[in-house]
């Protein structure tokens, strides 16, 4: 039986001239164990992604995808959640409780199980796992493997039919890594369950696959059993030949009529029976290139480094010399204090006790540390980028340096061209792939020029093609002086490549020497080819040894030098500072004309007495000035081009001019009602049917498709955001950013919307701040500023600038906030009304109303540009209502 089968299947991704996924066709039949592998980039996990609605990106889709027999698009979306399991990358993003117990129930809680199913479902599957002993812990006690063990549980526990994992051992030491991979076999084999995994470490999940599915460029270009994929790999000279285990590649390298070995256990009894057969070369170890030098660069002194002073040491009496010109590779387990030892090396932690020196000197006296001296890669790449696109973070790195403009461009084509991302500089960092991510931050530290670069798992999410050019990367750099210190699980490049390795555990080093004699004789951190052949040939450790001990031909890797490369145009003009409109004569007249209408308004203010007066004429001041910084300082507008491009059509929709109509007339009759014939007492009846009303013009939306949970998402945290700024401000009366937000919302994603979160703000902060017959008219104050907001800007008349919006919520906030308000509270305690209790409401009104404004305007002028510029991105990356 087919689980799934997918047909002629193409993806792109927005803004994206080449396809992420190509006419991709294949089935996944029922139990199969399929392992799906290919270069950073390929299309993996955008295919992945796409088997799983609910996480699917947002583009270009083609083809069909059957899941049981009916078209995915269709499938209930409850039985997707159950049926379909998935498991991320990283470890830390799929974890949304405290306590591992209460991970394990999340899933079926969502799902609406019994509290008995829960409990069933929840101890087996712990029992299954084996987490007795860590069931009650908190999920930040646990290890790396541990936690990726969690997401695993937690998925299997609702008893998925296919199981979809991307790249889940990528931040697991080989222990670990082995520990998951043998569970996910278990599953596969004892429960039955479909498992689709995507791998970059391939070694040990091709023997336990029954197919192999290799992509490239968005393609399929190999899909059948292990055994046959090294054949067509090697048939095509791909670079993916070179990820294949050990044991396939020393078969594919050395002429023989056996049957292809895939695991280490095969791999050896093939090399023995080999060897039974043949003469061995024992002359199969090349000669050291390394050139010593005992030139210290980095020393560790007697270091003893807490996180927290009540928390046990971390690092215990660490004492290391690293060399000039050397890299330092250090493995060990996860949790043993790897990354932390990195970290005093780099000066983001100071130990307690001892020292660190860098060229000799303390790093605490080291003066521009960062500034050519140390370059850092953190484990997460991601921690590094802070811009809009990889072109504009890269450039960000050469922005302090006083260098033409032409020569740093040529050094971000240099190096974009190294690390291969020159097709990406126009992309979000975030919207890459992990191995993307990984080269994209490489190339940034990498304009640092550093003297010593630490790099914490720098082969993290990369294809084993780039491995060969990182290899490269560090082989210049070292031949320039420079000192390369490495945390890695990655064993096969560290005996490849490093001059120095080093196994860390228990907060020290326990064991330090060169890579063969280091690797030599250990059992579990050691590459597969000391496995393989190490009842034949004990001192081999890399795969070319024993190929080169069978009389093979080693493989050589012929790098083809990077195409030129044309950047973007608009990210060239982007890289500058923002460039205002030049000024025309009638700006200049205009704004001189209304600065004289200003000074004279203000003059005259002192001249009257009339309260009322006194407040008109403070109105009409601030339009004149606000006028007036339009003309002089005309401002260029943000948020994405993609998104701009939208307004052409400045129509409003018939959906929107019923929501108008609704807003306008059903809300304040609603409040009318409840003021002539429920006396204002019923205040939460009357608040719930605003908010219903309000839903109604914001389901109108989805009325040609589902709503999806990300766009739901969106929007609630906009409400929670409002909410918790308006709870935040309390001590200040009036000054909030909940118009400011409300604004915001309605802009970027639509009147109706803006209403939706104004009305709900209002609603839901009310009970930190108090309900009463108040709610109501503070909901249809929010709401209708919201929903102007979106209305002026789909129709042209308000900008994304930050001018435009300040002015705009600085009027709103007066003229339609506090004209609501402030009769309100006449209407809410009097039978009777008459023009002079309006008139003293709005006048006692006034200074609040001010007070408001400005903060409106002092919000809007920090926070609308960011928060634009990030929900127009997350609109055209998830497709979000518009």
């Amino acid at each position: 039986m087919e689980h799934y089968k997918i047909e002629n299947l193409s993806f792109r991704y927005p803004n994206r001239e080449n396809k992420a996924v190509d006419n991709v066709s294949f089935t996944v039949n029922t139990g199969e164990f399929i392992t799906l592998c290919g270069k950073s980039g390929c299309g993996k996990t955008t295919l992945l992604r796409l088997l799983k609605p609910s996480l699917a990106p947002y583009g270009d889709l083609s083809g069909k995808i059957y899941f049981n027999s009916k078209v995915i698009s269709e499938t209930d979306s409850k039985e997707q959640a159950s049926q379909i399991g998935f498991v991320m990358q990283s470890c830390d993003n799929q974890i949304v409780t405290d306590k591992v117990w209460h991970e394990l129930a999340f899933g079926l809680e969502s799902l609406g199980y019994s509290t008995p199913e829960i409990r069933t479902r929840v101890s087996e599957m712990a029992s299954f796992f084996g987490m007795d002993t860590w069931f009650h812990k908190k999920v930040t006690e646990l290890s790396g493997g541990q936690k990726q063990l969690l997401n695993l549980a937690s998925v299997m526990v609702m008893q998925p039919s296919v199981l979809i994992l991307d790249e889940p051992t990528s931040q697991l030491d080989p222990i670990a890594a082995q520990e998951f991979l043998k569970t996910l076999e278990k599953i596969n084999r004892e429960l039955g369950t479909t498992v689709i995994l995507s791998e970059h470490r391939i070694e040990d999940a091709f023997s336990i696959s029954d197919r192999v599915i290799v992509m490239d460029d968005g393609k399929i270009v190999a899909d059948a059993k292990p055994q046959k994929v090294g054949e067509i790999l090697k048939s095509l000279n791909h670079d993916m030949y070179l990820a294949l285990p050990v044991p396939m590649r020393v078969y594919g390298a050395v002429e023989n009529d056996f049957e292809c070995p895939i695991t280490v256990r095969e791999g050896r009894a093939w090399l023995e029976r080999y060897s039974d057969n043949h003469t061995l070369n024992s002359d199969f170890v090349p000669k050291s290139k390394r050139e010593t030098n005992i030139n210290a660069v980095i020393e560790v002194k007697d270091a003893y480094f807490r996180y927290e002073k009540d928390l046990p040491d971390v690092i215990k009496n660490l004492n290391i010399e690293i060399n000039r010109g050397e890299l330092f590779a250090i493995v060990g387990g996860n949790g043993t204090g790897k990354t932390t030892a990195l970290s005093l090396m780099s000066g983001l932690n100071v130990p307690y006790r001892g020292d660190v020196f860098i060229n000799g000197e303390s790093i605490s006296k080291v003066k521009n540390l960062y500034n050519g001296i140390l370059g850092v890669l953190p484990q997460n790449p991601q921690s590094v980028f802070v811009k809009k696109t990889v072109y504009l973070d890269l450039m960000e790195m050469l922005s302090e340096r006083k260098i033409p403009s032409e020569e740093k461009e040529g050094m971000i084509k240099n190096i974009s061209a190294l690390c291969r991302i020159d097709n990406l500089l126009d992309s979000h960092p975030y919207d890459l792939s992990g191995g993307e991510q990984q080269r994209a931050a490489l190339a940034k530290v990498l304009l640092m020029s550093p003297q010593i670069l630490l790099l914490d798992e720098p082969t993290k999410g990369i294809d084993a093609h780039f491995k060969y050019i990182l290899a490269d990367i560090i082989s210049d750099l070292k031949a320039k002086g420079i000192t390369v210190v490495m945390v890695s699980h990655d064993i096969e490049f560290c005996a490849e490549y490093a001059d120095r390795c080093a196994m860390f555990f228990d907060g020290n080093f326990t064991s330090v020497g060169e890579p063969r004699e280091f690797f030599a004789g250990k059992n579990f951190y050691t590459t597969c080819a000391n496995r393989m052949a190490r009842t034949v040939l004990p001192k081999a450790v890399l795969a070319d040894d024993i190929i080169r001990a069978c009389g093979g031909k080693v493989q050589t890797i012929t790098h083809i030098k990077p195409p030129e490369i044309i950047l973007p145009n608009i990210n060239k003009t982007e890289n500058k500072k923002p460039q205002h409109k030049k000024i025309r004569p009638l700006r200049i007249v205009f704004g001189s004309i209304l600065t004289l209408l200003f000074i004279i308004t203000c003059i005259y203010q002192l001249l009257i007495d009339n309260p009322i007066s006194m407040w008109i004429f403070q109105l009409i001041s601030i339009t004149e000035i606000a006028g007036a910084f339009i003309c002089f300082f005309p401002q260029r507008e943000f948020g994405a081009e993609a998104v701009l491009q939208c307004r052409d059509k400045r129509k409003l929709t018939k959906r929107t001019v019923a929501a108008a109509l609704l807003i306008l007339l059903a809300i304040p009759l609603t409040i009318y009602i409840g003021i002539i014939y429920l006396q204002d007492r019923k205040y939460y009846f009357i608040s719930l049917l605003i908010i219903l009303e309000t839903m109604i013009p914001f389901c109108m939306i989805f009325e040609s498709k589902r709503p999806q949970a990300r766009e739901i998402v969106t929007i609630s945290v906009l409400c929670a955001i409002a909410v918790a700024g308006r709870a935040a401000f309390f001590m200040l009366p009036q000054f909030k950013p909940v118009v400011a937000l409300v604004i915001i919302g309605g802009v970027c994603f639509g009147g109706e919307t803006g209403f939706l979160i104004g009305a709900v703000t209002g609603f839901v902060s009310n009970f930190f701040f108090g309900q009463g017959p108040w709610t109501p008219w503070q909901m249809f104050a929010f709401g209708i500023i919201g929903f102007i907001a979106g209305v002026l800007f789909q129709k042209g008349l308000l900008r994304k600038t930050k001018t435009s919006l300040c002015i705009f919520g600085a009027i709103a906030t007066i003229i339609i906030y506090g004209g609501i308000m402030n009769p309100s509270s006449i209407i809410m305690s009097q039978d009777k009304l008459n023009f002079a209790m309006i008139k003293a409401a709005y006048i006692s009104g006034a200074p609040f109303d001010l007070v408001h404004a400005v903060s409106t305007a002092f919000f809007l002028w920090f926070i609308s540009e960011p928060m634009i510029d990030k929900l127009d991105r997350i609109k055209i990356k998830y497709g979000l209502i518009n």
